[in-house]
């Protein structure tokens, strides 16, 4: 194993997984499958082998399916989890996601995303598991007519005219949705934006929507740009917000899509290729995946809470109350995490983003204490992409976001390539690794966006 020089205790799941089957192959295993069921009735699955219930191995068999569990919730979404084959496993799990359990975060998280009880069920034969029933939306990559392509960030709006794939307009405006109480605010805000734009082409056939959050048929689930605004408030306005703003601009097709697929739409559009994974390291970890036949999938890539370390005396996540997750790692969290094992002293006066521009300024400035930060996330995430491509069928990844700017991010990517080349030699010569520049970023994620809807 690579060690990550500034964190000795790192143990990449992936490490982990692969030596718990080693070891299971050995005394013969016992089948389970786990099923996570989403909306629509979408199932995804995944079989492994374990120790044989109740021969001394429970607790390492529980260890690692609830890691698996709880990759599967926050890659593929889900309501509801079926443990089929193994009961002592079921009862932890079961207990886990309950109320006051240990991970009632996720429990309810997944409750509010799909607007049902969370629940975990059990089935005794594998035969009677919930069967692999996956599908992927054919949105985006449509060029043709006049369209918007609008992009909601923390701090600023980004809108595009797009007229037969050129943008002949866009915008940037600063705004401050996440202070904001009153939805209004967030409504007039985007309507004005569609506004401008559509008042820069003959018409407007389809608008593209890129927002942060969770989108299920294009209603706003959860959502940080609206953290401030009253449960009730959101229920009532803010749910249909992108489908109330469409209507007055016009009965055009709208299509809503998370900021990270879009992300990684551009990047298969600008690579013209498919299976594309694309992680952002900024204020959290964001992700998107596009298919291999360019389509969106419909899942939550939601990596910031998907476990990379498997040690439990890993960093918690303070909002989820869990270790070892991608938020720690692939953050600024995870530069800040590490910069007193460097040897870095920061301000605690001074807020996450301005904590990151000093180890930044520092790396600009060949410290080599600085460097060894970016190393260290460069390891981590090299066996973090060989675990993920347990779940995604990856052939590019495209790395962006703050903390990847600079030479920094060019040490990790380097770092993980490395990783990829010593560990995991086949995947090396599948996946390629990619730092777009930031004028086709910016540019490629409003055409994509606007390029969501099909027209007609």
């Amino acid at each position: 194993m690579i060690p990550a020089i500034l964190d000795p205790q790192f143990m990449p799941m992936v490490k982990v997984v692969s030596d718990f089957k080693d070891a299971v192959a050995k005394v013969g295993g016992q089948p389970i499958v786990i099923a996570v069921t989403r909306n629509k009735g979408y199932v995804a699955t995944y079989k492994l082998d374990i120790f044989p219930e109740n021969t001394g191995h429970d607790a390492e068999n529980y260890d690692i399916v609830e890691r698996i569990v709880k990759t599967l919730l926050w890659v593929y979404g889900g309501y509801k989890v079926t443990v089929a084959g193994a009961k002592t496993i079921y009862d932890g799990l079961a207990a886990a996601y309950k109320k006051g359990g240990a991970r009632q975060f996720d429990a309810d998280f997944m409750a509010r995303v799909y607007e049902t009880d969370f629940v975990v069920e059990y089935v005794a034969d594998v035969k009677d598991a919930p069967q692999e029933n996956q599908t992927a939306d054919p949105i985006g990559r449509h060029l043709d007519g006049c369209r918007i392509g609008f992009d909601a960030g923390g701090s600023d709006r980004k809108v595009s005219a797009v007229v037969n794939g050129e943008t002949v307009y866009s915008e940037e405006v600063v705004w401050f949705p996440k202070l904001q109480t009153d939805p209004e605010y967030h409504y007039q805000g985007i309507l004005e934006a569609m506004k401008t734009a559509a008042s820069k082409m003959p018409r407007v056939d389809a608008i593209g929507v890129s927002s942060a959050g969770v989108y299920i048929d294009n209603k706003i689930m959860v959502a940080s740009l609206f953290i401030k605004v009253a449960d009730d408030d959101f229920e009532r306005r803010v749910k249909t917000m992108y489908l109330d703003v469409a209507k007055e601009i016009g009965d055009v097709p709208i299509e809503v899509a998370n900021d990270g697929d879009v992300t990684a739409l551009a990047g298969a559009m600008d690579l013209n290729d498919n299976n594309v994974l694309g992680v952002a390291m900024g204020t959290s970890e964001a992700a998107g995946y596009v298919d291999g036949q360019g389509n969106i999938t419909g899942w939550l890539n939601e990596l910031a809470f998907v476990p990379v370390d498997f040690c439990k005396d890993a960093m918690v996540d303070e909002w989820s109350g869990d270790y070892g997750c991608g938020v720690k790692y692939f953050s600024q969290d995870s530069v800040i995490k590490l910069a007193p094992a460097a040897g870095i002293e920061l301000d605690e006066a001074l807020s996450p983003a301005e904590k990151l521009k000093v180890v930044q300024k520092l790396m600009a400035d060949g410290d080599e204490r600085a460097a060894k930060i970016y190393d260290t996330i460069g390891v981590y995430f090299g066996y973090a992409i060989a675990y993920y491509a347990m779940f995604y069928d990856i052939k590019h990844v495209i790395i962006m976001g703050r903390v990847t700017s600079g030479e920094g991010g060019t040490i990790v990517l380097a770092r993980a390539n490395e990783v990829l080349q010593k560990e995991f030699p086949e995947l090396a010569e599948k996946i390629v690794l990619h730092i777009p520049d930031e004028k086709s970023r910016r540019v490629g994620q409003s055409v994509a966006a606007a390029s969501l809807p099909k027209i007609g």
